[in-house]
């Protein structure tokens, strides 16, 4: 779920994927042969020692729950800093990540030693974990040695008593020696693997608690649908929380009919984009119901909900690939170069495609390096356009375009908008003048709608961030 996601950073849950699987597959390479020779050594040698003398067998066995206790004891000691060593890498990579996305930051503020601090700090408990699993694993085999030999002297005083009896022959003990050294042998070398198997099972131990991570609600076997999607959002009496002692929205209703456009306002963390997520299913409500055209989306499949909802994030995200390639992502069918054509005229991206080098075919990767952020705007709608919705979700969908563009878009979103529901949420009040409703929004709940004129008449929260925006503005002019 989203929700997994969001607690995490990146580049640990990258680490996860990469280095901790890649480690397993180190370790079962190096590890899994070795263990099936040194195995059938030990059967093998066990056989001919039992042949030899079961007395002396017997005591060479004596050391193997010795050998046991102390592959326990270290082992215990020494994984949990195996674990940490790779969550701390997992950190690392995380840090190193973000350093690099945000590489350009880091010099426009001249944090380059911080960063580097940073990373100094990180490298270091990385260094600390790594030396202290090493270390505790390190000791087991030179332990194991001991045993091993510890093993040699039992079999030579009992083998040069049974000898001083009559029972064996000098011959009979130097081989059972050797036998014995041969039995010893595998279990000194799965102990010089020690550190290469722990590090493999703290890696394995990171992978499942990827997968036993809490997955999201199952869709319903035979989701419902409505029998004509029209667009009519209902929320009835909604509440969620992202923390169970801290409520973000509490009783909370609205509609939204089909081909009407709805903007949310309000302040930071009033749950306008929450809304949003709810809407899509991304987070489930913990109360309440929300409806479309009738049916609660609860008892529909997330793909069949999603199908009929574009939606433009207020981060936008483009792949690796053809600028093509990215405006037909929005679409669930394969589409003409036509129909990517006509998405990009409607969202004014056309005439600067136009104007690349390859046009359409110009490849770009998934930083958008070459295209603005106006213009990664505007790709981005475009996309949504093409997947033609019922229901469009703009979050802060012109909130790093230019007033012109803005400008622009708003037009095309009066056209296209025409016959979908819409939910537009920004803080530039001047976007959304034009809905047919405005919500505003402060601590989870609605505290005023109605539209523009209405609200503005009513002088109130509204009013009052209108109000300090048109000031602001005046302010920046002069």
């Amino acid at each position: 779920p989203l929700s997994y996601f969001d607690k995490r950073q990146r580049g640990e849950v990258l680490s996860r994927a990469t280095n901790d699987i890649d480690n397993i597959g180190q370790t079962l390479q190096q590890s899994m042969g070795q263990l099936i020779n040194s195995l059938l050594t030990i059967i093998g040698v066990l056989a001919m020692m039992f042949w030899v003398s079961w007395l002396l067998a017997l005591v060479a066995l004596v050391t193997v729950p010795l050998s046991f206790v102390v592959a326990t004891r270290v082992g215990k000691r020494s994984q949990p800093h195996f674990v940490q060593q790779w969550r701390t890498t997992g950190k690392l990579n995380a840090h190193i990540e973000e350093m690099y996305t945000g590489h350009t930051l880091v010099k426009v503020f001249g944090r380059q030693e911080e960063s580097a601090k940073q990373f100094a700090e990180q490298n270091d408990a990385l260094y600390e974990a790594g030396f202290k699993a090493q270390f505790n694993s390190g000791v087991m085999q030179p332990l194991m040695m001991f045993v091993s030999n510890l093993n040699y002297v039992l079999v030579a005083v009992v083998g040069g008593l049974r000898v001083a009896s009559g029972a064996l022959s000098i011959g009979d003990v130097q081989a059972f020696i050797q036998y014995s050294r041969q039995f010893s042998m595998p279990l000194t070398q799965v102990a010089s693997m020690a550190n290469l198997v722990q590090s493999g099972v703290a890696s394995a131990e990171r992978i499942f608690e990827l997968l036993d991570a809490e997955e999201q609600e199952a869709d319903p076997a035979r989701g419902e649908r409505p029998e004509e999607l029209r667009g009519r959002v209902e929320l009835e009496s909604i509440s969620f929380r992202y923390d169970p002692e801290k409520p973000l929205i509490e009783d909370l209703s609205l509609k939204a009919e089909p081909g009407h456009t709805v903007a949310i306002v309000g302040p930071t963390g009033a749950g306008k984009t929450t809304l949003v997520n709810l809407l899509m299913r991304f987070y489930e409500v913990s109360g309440g119901r929300i409806t479309l055209d009738g049916v609660d989306i609860a008892t529909m499949s997330r793909d069949e909900l999603r199908a009929g909802i574009g939606m433009v994030l207020q981060d936008t995200w483009l792949f690796g690939g053809t600028i093509a390639e990215n405006i037909a992502y929005g679409a669930s069918r394969d589409v003409t170069r036509g129909e990517i054509e006509e998405a990009a005229r409607a969202a004014h991206a056309d005439r600067f495609i136009r104007t690349l080098p390859e046009g359409y075919d110009t490849v770009i990767d998934d930083e958008g390096t070459g295209v603005s952020a106006g213009e990664k705007q505007l790709i981005t709608i475009a996309r949504a356009f093409l997947s033609d919705p019922t229901i469009l979700v703009l979050d802060e969908a012109t909130s790093s375009v230019d007033t012109r563009t803005e400008v622009l878009i708003q037009k095309a979103m009066a056209k296209l908008a025409h016959g979908r529901t819409s939910f537009v949420i920004a803080h530039r009040l001047s976007t959304i003048r034009d809905a047919d409703t405005i919500l505003v929004m402060e601590n989870g709940s609605i505290v005023e709608q109605g539209a523009h004129a209405e609200l503005l008449a009513a002088d109130g929260a509204y009013a009052r961030l209108y109000k300090a925006q048109f000031a602001q503005a005046v302010a920046e002019v002069d």
